[in-house]
């Protein structure tokens, strides 16, 4: 708000008193004063997308730290598009809301040196700039707040479609074994043809946005009448006039921070009530009807049970340093080196977790071996073979207890007897439970767990 007094002054006392030295200094001072004012906004700039950038990075690092805390409770509480939607909707809700914060607090101050500025003018102009500025937030918020709604619903729906799409391609396979290729299109067609229509409205509120954006300087427009009249009428200065009409369009800046954040905190707070919902779930204590067994340290226990979620659900509650690995594990795009990687480890523990997983053929398949590509969740190898994968990755890990879901029901026979011998040996001396009702497994198993009716 500094430039437009600086402006004025130059005007009255350099141009309309005929003082050429206090328009030099006038201009002079307004020149600095832009050069520091340009400095500033760099530096708020850059300190906004530091503060955006690190609080998006600490709630994510909360949010991971914490999930996995909790382990398999997450998969019973969250849906996996719920946790997206809060690592890539809430988190960046809160981390834009804190950028809002620190200029809408100088709006209002802004706001406040406008007004008192005004009134020494005219108390008609301050009253109508006064009025005229919140008038246009209230007309302005609600269709903001109306396309981020709809905003909101097309990027869900886009969401939902791509991982439609993914578990399409992940099963294409399966599909077009039992014919169900064109039922599935068709669902995606219906899909694709929602989002069309999601995206049609957020183009209807983003024209009505574009038009509302008008509004200030019609508003601008209206003072700039006003304060012609009265100076024509000799109620105010020519200075004066300009001076309403630099503070008028200056204002609107600020203002439009101030109505940002008034619509971003709100929702930023429904993002923060998600956050914390889930910081605050916590492991589940023991329920007396839940099944309940000792695991001897040191050996391989095998947990038998037609009921695969009961299994489950109890091994989860092994106490220590647990690795619980299943079918549902998400695999890693890059090589295969990278893909089962646990931190660092030496060519001869790679090739012993590889061997005991019984994917040697695994790698000999592959044209690069370690080095080949591996797609998203493995989708360029079949069921069987990222099955092993997982395996070797499991094992890398080397935990104090590893507990292994069902780590053979996509393999053979033979191949599964060797994976059951192999895992054997490669576990020697530290605890290993495996769920599994093969035969084969249990045939391997120091300690047989058969699981009936939560006993």
């Amino acid at each position: 708000m500094v430039p437009p007094y600086l402006i004025s002054k130059a005007i009255e006392e350099g141009l309309r008193g005929g003082d050429r030295v206090a328009l030099g200094w006038w201009c002079g001072a307004l020149v600095v004063v832009v050069g520091v004012l340009a400095l500033v906004g760099i530096a708020r700039h850059r300190t906004m997308t530091l503060v955006r950038t690190d609080a998006a990075l600490r709630t994510a690092q909360v949010v991971v730290e914490h999930v996995t805390r909790l382990g398999g409770v997450v998969r019973r509480k969250l849906s996996a598009g719920e946790l997206t939607y809060l690592q890539n909707g809430d988190t960046q809700r809160i981390a834009h809301a804190l950028t809002s914060t620190g200029p809408g607090v100088g709006a209002v101050v802004a706001y406040a040196v406008t007004a008192v500025l005004l009134v020494r003018i005219s108390p008609l102009v301050a009253v109508v700039v006064l009025l005229g500025v919140p008038v246009l937030a209230l007309v302005t918020a609600p269709v903001l707040r109306r396309l981020h709604v709809v905003e909101a619903g097309y990027r869900q729906s886009q969401g939902e479609l791509s991982s439609r799409a993914g578990d399409i391609v992940a099963g294409l396979k399966v599909l077009s074994g039992i014919g169900g290729k064109p039922a599935f299109e068709e669902r995606f067609r219906s899909g694709s043809r929602e989002v069309l229509r999601d995206g049609y409205r957020v183009s209807v509120w983003l024209s009505w946005v574009q038009v509302l954006w008008g509004l200030p300087t019609l508003f601008l427009g209206v003072v700039t009448w006003i304060v012609a009249r009265m100076a024509v009428s000799g109620d105010i200065t020519i200075e004066e006039m300009v001076a309403v009409y630099l503070y008028v369009g200056t204002l609107i800046v600020p203002v439009s921070f101030f109505v940002e954040g008034a619509d971003m905190i709100p929702r930023a707070l429904v993002s923060a009530g998600r956050v914390i919902d889930l910081l605050r779930l916590r492991p589940e204590e023991k329920d007396d009807g839940a099944a309940v067994f000792e695991v001897k340290p040191g050996v391989l226990t095998v947990v038998v049970s037609s009921n695969a979620a009961a299994a489950r659900e109890a091994v989860e509650r092994v106490p220590g340093q647990v690795v619980v690995a299943d079918n549902d594990d998400y695999l890693f795009p890059g090589t295969v080196l990278e893909a089962v990687s646990v931190g660092e480890h030496s060519d001869v523990e790679v090739e012993r977790a590889v061997w005991a997983a019984a994917a040697v053929d695994v790698l000999e398949a592959l044209p690069d071996g370690l080095g080949s590509h591996l797609e998203s969740q493995g989708r360029n190898v079949s069921g069987g073979q990222r099955q092993r994968l997982r395996l070797v990755r499991a094992l890398l890990s080397d935990p104090e207890v590893l507990v292994l879901v069902e780590p053979t029901s996509a393999l053979d026979a033979v191949t599964e007897a060797a994976v059951a011998e192999r895992v054997k040996q490669a576990r020697c001396g530290r605890t290993t439970v495996v769920v599994s009702s093969s035969p084969l497994w249990a045939g391997q198993a120091d300690q047989v767990v058969c699981l009936e009716e939560n006993r």
